[in-house]
């Protein structure tokens, strides 16, 4: 009865309380944004749904073989779990597209469609960024209102190569939508600019992630 009841409270244009569980037992909060219902934070999972440990990458070297190796990775930024309690792990796209899988039957990782679908209901490209970000944590006065109750935190991103970037400055989520042979898709918010934004980059930077619940009535 359970999907019967998270319908019923979409239908009824009502906030949904729901919450994903991952396979470490992390729970997270979960909002309706129009027709779609989000994580509320980053996600910080270990495991795959089956059970195999996704492995970190701690060193420049460990990240950079491992893109090049087209293998699943994660870090905390600069490799601090204090990073980690606030703004979640980076993932690399071999990670979001494994078939094992990230997340629970019922959700999914966003497409780039997802991502679009967010950004014109919280009214395009130049007002969605100020409604998705967090009230507190960017640099300077980049600080959004929060009004989706996204609560998009800056938790900038690694690159390729295992250099960290922009955290509290900017944030950056995967897609699972493929670019081209070596880039794909993702989502990306600026601490000076109001506005949401997307792009691609090479499947082996470390992103954020966040997913959305599936449910029958998305359109």
């Amino acid at each position: 009865m359970k999907p019967v009841f998270i319908f019923f409270l979409l239908s009824c244009h009502l906030l949904v309380k729901a919450q994903l569980t991952d396979a470490d037992w992390n729970v997270y909060p979960a909002i309706r944004i129009g027709n779609q219902v989000w994580i509320t934070r980053n996600l910080e999972v270990t495991k795959f749904q089956n059970g195999d440990s996704i492995p970190e990458a701690r060193t420049d070297e460990q990240w950079k073989r491992m893109g090049e190796e087209r293998q699943p990775a994660w870090c905390y930024y600069k490799n601090d779990t204090a990073m980690g309690r606030q703004f979640g792990k980076l993932y690399n796209w071999y990670a979001v597209n494994d078939p094992r899988g990230l997340v629970p039957s019922g959700w999914r990782l966003p497409s780039l469609a997802d991502w679009e679908k967010l950004i014109k209901h919280l009214g395009g490209i130049d007002a969605a960024g100020l409604k998705l970000k967090s009230a507190t944590g960017w640099h300077t006065n980049g600080n959004g209102d929060n009004s989706s109750g996204f609560n998009a935190m800056p938790g900038g991103f690694r690159s390729a190569e295992g250099t960290f970037y922009y955290l509290r400055r900017n944030g950056y989520w995967w897609a699972t939508t493929v670019s081209v042979t070596y880039d794909a898709w993702g989502f990306r918010l600026f601490y000076d600019q109001a506005a949401a934004n997307v792009g691609y980059s090479s499947k082996r930077d470390g992103y954020s992630v966040r997913c959305l619940m599936n449910y029958i009535n998305e359109q």
